[in-house]
């Protein structure tokens, strides 16, 4: 059985395979933006039981429910069961009494195609339903009753015994054989065909299929459909798509997706342990079958399995597709399902999908590291919002006036990372700017927020462990946290980490990491780019990391919400606008200042530091922020799954023209240091805020995105100058010759 739940917020669809499953995932599609679960037969080592029923009219009657992440039952709103017909109710009933007692809630409505049910099963859902203090809801197609004239089990049993011939070859009597081609790789043997499929994807939702994945499958169809369609014979007019058992939906995709790319007629079908008496008469649905031997290590033993209404059917070719779990000798075997199929097409294509198994979490715990600081004790943000892998140097005075900070960093005297500056305290005309900023462009964040975590969803890993730099990613991190809880009831993991331009990522971090996460789960999450130096600095960092440690899988590749510079692949736009994050310090940023990374303060076995700065709460805007954005989600569904639909058929290859752009402007101004060009409006508001700035360069034109750089750059004294085609809205820069004493533009004595 297969189940969905349409949204606010998603839940999922289940069913009892195989029949049900290609069914209840295609419901969930249609539904939109459901993730969906069915249920199983195959044991998965290692993956824990989350519920099960059992079917009592069925071939195997044991079903179990093993999602990778439980929270997809446990989720509020409907819960879509699927089936393919409604007979006595019995297998809902199951389904839905053992879900109950574990994931309790207030509706289910059940989906079938037809509605058999007797007269006297016709209460028994409504009485259910009473009983278990729910609404069950039932939707079907079509309504119909079976009568059984007296006498009929045992005129069934003969005209099985009359009809059915299995023998050792497998085939029926009534099963018309096609010669094989001669070119065909041996007589029970099948061309591979190397799908391509993505790594990590689910082969379908056994574990479950999130929204987000569906995304991932779209994109990769093309590609796969392409593959096979090279490797068919030339001049094929007509292909079969065969699945296996419960693997239905993904072959159908495929089949679909065949169709469009080929000029033959295709068919879809699958194979099945359900024995179906096979009669060549035109006004039967059966009309042959092949029997092979069960080849994927059934859990209820060897067995017959069953194909029908292949042999004799004139395909020119049969695209075999199972999982990896069943591609075993009992599949190559001259007896074999490959076998079977050779004896009636000239040409057999067999097409293996990896079969997903949930990664499990290492529980070995780090001897030397502690676990991470969460709020309230650290950081403003709720418990489960973020765990910062840093460690509390809040009694440490680390803050130096900005003019001396500037000049012991210009001077190489000192890095900027081993000391703070005093934190920027908003006049209540900024922060009216900031409030206004953040109800224009709210809405357009919450988008993209949508867009970069479907990406990630889709591309990167369907249980992905978000991990942003702090501080600017984190209030992104838990944004996209919280995208992924509302749209796809996903709890993932969320943590803070110290990236330090010239220093590298905190190695004990990603020890940390390592040990208790998959590392190839880890997306590194940042705010947006600049001219890509922390994007060099992570893929350096990772790659001395795993170089030193002989850990790998580290993907070092940051998600942003923003790109302007062009130098990531995952982002939720590129357009450089105004993120309002990036107005303040850590009055946005769960009042943690910027992460320190200092000889006399952080040894061999600490995370970097940081400071939480209590003493700011009555300032503090942070949940402030995430809610206004969080807000906008249900609004701004649609158009981010879109843009992220779009974004992933898009060639999103970094150009780096940022880079080159920042090149240009420290030759052009005499510059002669990138590190003193700050590229974009998030980097050009943190000069303001925390250097001390020569002037503005801002894009001609530039509208209300730049008020806030405006306002500051007015209280500093500091110049903006209009530039006709500059790749960002706005640049900092910061003068290499440390003087006192110049004037600003406003005749205040500044520093440039």
């Amino acid at each position: 059985m297969a189940a969905a739940h349409p949204p606010p917020p998603p839940a999922g669809a289940r069913a009892p395979p195989p029949t049900a499953t290609g069914l209840g995932h295609c419901v969930a599609d249609g539904v939109g933006l459901a993730p969906y679960l069915h249920s199983t037969r195959r044991p998965v080592p290692g993956v824990d039981t989350a519920g099960g029923f059992e079917e009592s009219h069925s071939h195997a009657t044991s079903h179990l429910l093993l999602p990778e992440n439980p929270a997809l039952l446990a989720g509020a709103g409907p819960l879509v069961l699927v089936d393919d017909e409604f007979s006595t109710g019995n297998t809902v009933l199951n389904t839905i009494r053992d879900l109950h007692a574990r994931y309790p809630r207030d509706r289910y409505v059940v989906v079938a195609l037809v509605d058999m049910r007797s007269a006297a099963d016709l209460g028994r859902l409504a009485e259910f339903a009473t009983e278990i203090g729910a609404r069950v809801d039932l939707v079907t197609a079509a309504r119909g009753t079976v009568n059984l004239p007296e006498g009929v089990l045992e005129k069934g049993q003969a005209l099985v015994a009359e009809h059915e011939t299995t023998e050792a070859t497998g085939t029926t009597e009534n099963t018309k054989t096609t010669e094989p081609a001669d070119n065909r790789p041996g007589h029970h043997g099948a061309a591979r065909v190397e799908l391509g499929w993505p790594r990590g994807l689910p082969d379908g939702g056994r574990h479950g299929f999130t929204p987000g994945q569906r995304i991932r499958l779209d994109a990769a169809l093309p590609a796969m459909a392409a593959r096979v369609a090279e490797a068919l014979p030339e001049g094929a007019r007509r292909v079969l798509v065969l699945g296996f058992e419960e693997l239905m939906y993904a072959p159908l995709r495929l089949a679909r997706e065949l169709e469009q790319v080929v000029s033959a007629e295709v068919r879809y079908s699958t194979t099945t342990r359900s024995p179906v008496l096979a009669l060549d008469d035109p006004g039967y649905a059966i009309r042959t079958r092949l029997v092979f031997p069960a080849h994927d290590d059934p859990d209820d033993g060897p067995g017959e399995r069953y194909a029908y209404n292949v042999a004799g059917a004139g395909f020119d070719a049969v695209v075999a597709v199972v999982d990896s779990a069943a591609d075993t000798p009992a599949l190559h075997t001259p007896d074999g399902l490959l076998a079977r199929l050779a004896e009636h097409t000239p040409s057999v294509l067999l097409a293996v999908v990896p079969s997903y198994v949930p990664a499990r979490p290492s529980t070995e715990r780090p001897s030397m590291l502690p676990e991470p600081l969460r709020g309230p004790a650290f950081s403003s943000y709720a418990p489960d919002e973020v765990g910062w892998l840093l460690q509390d140097l809040s009694d440490v005075t680390l803050e130096a006036p900005t003019e001396e900070r500037e000049e012991a960093i210009q001077s190489g005297g000192a890095h900027y990372a081993e000391s703070l500056p005093v934190e920027y305290q908003p006049s209540p005309q900024y922060q009216e700017l900031f409030q206004t900023a953040l109800g224009t462009s709210a809405a357009r964040i919450a988008q993209a927020v949508g867009a970069v975590t479907e990406l990630v969803l889709a591309e990167r890993s369907p249980h992905p462990v978000l991990v942003s730099l702090a501080r600017a990613g984190t209030p992104v991190g838990v944004l996209m946290r919280r995208w992924a809880q509302h749209r796809h009831g996903l709890d993932l993991p969320h943590y803070a980490v110290s990236i330090v331009r010239g220093r590298g990522i905190d190695a004990n971090a990603l020890r940390w990491l390592a040990a208790h996460h998959d590392p190839a789960d880890v997306v590194f999450v940042d705010g947006w780019t600049g001219k890509g130096a922390i994007t060099r600095e992570l893929t350096e960092a990772i790659r001395e990391f795993e170089s030193a440690e002989g850990v790998t899988g580290f993907d070092p590749e940051i998600a942003v919400l923003a790109d302007p510079g062009s130098c990531v692949r995952t982002y939720g736009t590129r357009e450089d606008f105004l993120i309002p994050s990036a107005c303040l310090n850590s009055t946005v940023s769960g009042l943690i200042s910027r992460t320190v990374l200092r000889s006399d303060l952080v040894g061999e076995y600490d995370f970097h530091g940081a400071k939480f700065y209590r003493e700011l709460a009555g300032s503090d805007v942070s949940v402030d922020f995430l809610d206004a954005v969080a807000a906008h989600f249900p609004d701004v569904a649609d158009a981010a799954c879109a843009q992220a639909k779009e974004l992933l058929a898009t060639d999103r290859t970094p150009t780096w023209e940022g880079w080159a752009a920042v090149e240009r402007i420290s030759e052009e101004y005499e510059i002669h240091d990138v590190n003193l060009v700050k590229p974009g409006v998030g980097e050009t508001t943190r000069v303001l805020l925390r250097r001390v700035p020569w002037k503005i360069l801002a894009r001609a034109g530039a509208g209300t995105d730049l008020d806030h750089v405006r306002l500051l750059a007015q209280q500093r004294g500091v110049p903006v100058e209009e530039v006709d085609e500059l790749p960002y809205t706005c640049v900092g820069l910061i003068h290499p010759k440390y003087t006192r004493g110049a004037t600003g533009a406003d005749g205040k004595a500044v520093t440039v």
